[in-house]
């Protein structure tokens, strides 16, 4: 094995193949031409872009947003999913403007040389829904409140990046320091955002047909393709990647724990009629209904829904809180794109109306997701408000059940 590395690029020679990594900052006018002048005179036998199909699809047709169906996002249960994905590309957009680089330009300017060239072009990269939604299920109820805050921070920062900063992301230094600081605030999601791709895309590229291939990955990607790129040299490693490449399927005790709170409320509130008499047992469940359904209803209020999403919210909560398998802010987002259908200006405008809060409101995509989160959230906590004085309520019955025994 040989290795011949710079601050951005990695030369490897593994097993009579070599491997070329250049490493970018995806919003980098210096990456454009550092990426098109190593295709031009390495003319390697295929190029692999860190891009999956679908990515690839929309870099290379900007209009194929207007296909995107949001009651349908909504029903596939993927609100969260597309949110998250507008405020990266949000960011991303938003340090792009500073250098006049769109998101992804170093992806398709790779592309279109490769083409000129005749040079055959790979995906290498693991689909982005199947990443954020692996993201989302490790963490903890804690880490995607962190994930969820830490979202919401890049979307609104007003800090100004200039061209000097992006350029600085590729070198090392400052690469392995953004990498200690995600690993210490979210480590599951540098474990999935990170190093299962590392991985992910290190087999992919591997099994890259030729003798000469050049990889295309943001820079944060380098040292950690490089060292699986060796161990599947040395045949430390295989290159399957199937463990990593779905969603993780709910464990028995995940499914059991999915029932746990729905079965519990419901016990407690029988337990509130038997214990307690008709009165008590209805006023539980009143309690229940109100909590839930008031404080969804201001959740979807906060987000500027509509009137009939406001009401869908407020009558819904109470039961699908009960139900494990659809949550109020499916629901609440379904009834608010219905109502208020996207206009093509929103979805031209969506990724810049997304670094700001007025956008958010403005657009009627943005605002539909809105609706989603918060009625989902209000809904959320009135269970656990409901959920504690329920608590409250049965103990008061058993205290009193053996204080008149102690009598």
């Amino acid at each position: 094995m040989e290795t011949n590395d710079t601050a951005t690029q990695k030369h490897l020679s593994l097993n009579g193949r070599s491997f070329l990594l250049v490493g970018t900052a995806h919003v980098s006018q210096r990456s454009i031409e550092e990426v098109t002048g190593a295709i031009e005179s390495g003319h390697p036998d295929v190029v692999a872009i860190e891009l999956d199909q679908k990515r690839f699809e929309n870099l290379s047709d900007p209009e194929s947003w207007r296909t995107m169906d949001l009651i349908k996002v909504f029903r596939q249960k993927q609100g969260f999913l597309m949110l998250a994905n507008v405020v990266l590309s949000a960011y991303q957009k938003r340090m792009g403007a500073e250098a006049g680089v769109r998101p992804g330009d170093e992806m398709l300017a790779a592309i279109v040389k490769a083409r000129e060239l005749s040079i055959p072009q790979v995906m290498v990269d693991r689909p982005i829904a199947i990443t954020l939604r692996r993201a989302w299920a490790k963490n903890s109820l804690w880490g995607k409140c962190k994930l969820l805050s830490a979202l919401v921070t890049s979307a609104f920062s007003k800090d100004s990046i200039d061209v000097q900063q992006v350029e600085e992301l590729k070198e090392r230094s400052e690469m392995d320091s953004m990498m200690k600081e995600l690993s210490e605030y979210l480590p599951a999601i540098k474990e999935v955002l990170i190093d299962e791709r590392d991985r992910y895309l290190a087999s992919k590229i591997w099994q890259c047909t030729g003798k000469s291939v050049l990889a295309v990955l943001g820079a944060g990607h380098l040292s950690g393709v490089q060292a699986h790129l060796e161990k599947l040299a040395a045949g430390e490693a295989s290159p399957d990647c199937t463990d990593i490449s779905e969603v993780p399927k709910k464990t028995l005790g995940a499914k059991i724990a999915s029932w746990t709170v729905p079965v519990l409320i419901v016990a407690l509130i029988v337990l509130g009629f038997v214990y307690g008499g008709k009165k008590s047992g209805w006023n539980m469940l009143g309690a229940w209904v109100l909590w839930n359904g008031i404080l969804a209803a201001v959740g979807a209020l906060a987000a500027g829904a509509h009137p009939l999403a406001v009401l869908v919210s407020f009558a819904g909560a109470p039961l699908t809180s009960l139900c494990p398998f659809i949550g109020i802010g499916i629901v609440s987002g379904i009834v608010q794109a219905a109502v208020c259908k996207p206009k093509v200006s929103d979805m031209e405008a969506m990724s810049q109306d997304a670094t700001s809060f007025s956008g958010f409101y403005r657009n009627r995509i943005l605002r539909a997701l809105l609706v989603f989160m918060f009625s989902s959230i209000g809904s959320s906590i009135g269970t656990f408000v409901a959920g504690a004085s329920f608590v409250k309520t049965i103990s008061g019955f058993f205290y009193s059940i053996i204080h008149s025994f102690k009598k």
